[in-house]
């Protein structure tokens, strides 16, 4: 994915390898409440000394919110600490501090579980937006059928990381797609024919060939059509998923029944998901976690 025409998304993520080790360090010594007020030192750090994130966090609350420069700059420093406490959370989380969160599910969570008792599989599409690792440990006995589809760069040394400090890895399969694609399709089409779920991020896409450009808004940007034309082949149904973050410690998730399974048209499911993460920006403005210059500007 890093080509100009996606404006050089190099496959890596903000709070990498290092952002762990030092949080999953404060956190054990000051606890949670302790890395928030870390967090509010670091937060000011990546202002100045992360310039090409920062630029495009700029532009994100300016050009698409409509921001005044005064508020732009409140709200740069909001975005970056609204990020710091989805690390720190997800670090909580996986060692074993759950229950010093909250977990709202809505009426959606009920049908999303019907259909999962079916036994078909089924794709499910997120984005890079809140915390979706927060509801992984909510997914039960499906846990072991997840299967995440990803660009593998920064998995293995996190995975090493959580090993090396002995924080649990959840259950969940990674299908690598920086690798052989081919093989990685083969793998996405195997573990829906045995009935598990294949997950992506829709928000962001490899080959410039093979995304389409949507409105989002107000600005034009390029959506990857894989997702959803894998969905159409397979016959499957398809759920948009977000898990976001919310005041005093408590995670909502958010579930969409685009299609109930059947061959559903690309387009239509795109701009479904287009819609939908729309929606939630507009709710959530500050837990928008691409870091890179994303619309067609």
């Amino acid at each position: 994915m890093a080509n100009e025409a996606h404006k050089g998304w190099d496959g890596k993520s903000r709070g990498g390898h290092t952002g762990y080790l030092i949080f999953v360090r404060v956190i054990r010594l000051l606890g949670i409440r302790g890395a928030y007020t870390l967090l509010a030192f670091v937060a000011l750090y990546f202002i100045p000394f992360a310039p090409r994130a920062t630029r495009a966090i700029w532009n994100y609350h300016r050009r698409r919110r409509g921001l005044s420069r005064m508020a732009a700059m409140v709200a740069l420093y909001r975005h970056y600490y609204c990020f710091g406490q989805t690390l720190i959370d997800k670090i909580a989380l996986r060692g074993g501090l759950a229950n010093r969160y909250h977990f709202c599910f809505g009426e959606a969570f009920e049908s999303f579980l019907a259909l999962l008792e079916q036994g078909h599989g089924a794709v499910l599409i997120g984005a890079h937006v809140g915390c979706w690792e927060a509801g992984a440990g909510f997914f039960g006995q499906y846990g072991r059928k997840i299967n995440i589809v990803m660009y593998d760069a920064e998995h293995q040394r996190i995975k090493e990381l959580l090993d090396k400090e002995e924080m649990e890895e959840h259950a969940y399969s990674i299908i690598p797609v920086n690798e052989d694609p081919i093989e990685a399709l083969l793998r996405m089409k195997a573990a829906l024919d045995r009935g598990e779920l294949v997950c992506f991020n829709g928000d962001r896409y490899l080959d410039p060939n093979s995304a389409e450009e949507m409105e989002l808004m107000g600005g034009r940007v390029k959506l990857p059509k894989g997702p959803f034309l894998i969905a159409s082949k397979c016959r499957v149904p398809v759920i948009f998923y977000y898990t976001m973050r919310e005041p005093k410690r408590t995670y909502r998730f958010h579930f969409t029944i685009a299609s109930e399974g059947g061959r559903a048209e690309v387009p239509t499911l795109m701009q479904h998901y287009a819609t939908s993460l729309e929606t939630l920006m507009q709710h959530y403005p500050y837990q928008w976690f691409n870091f890179y210059p994303f619309w067609n500007e």
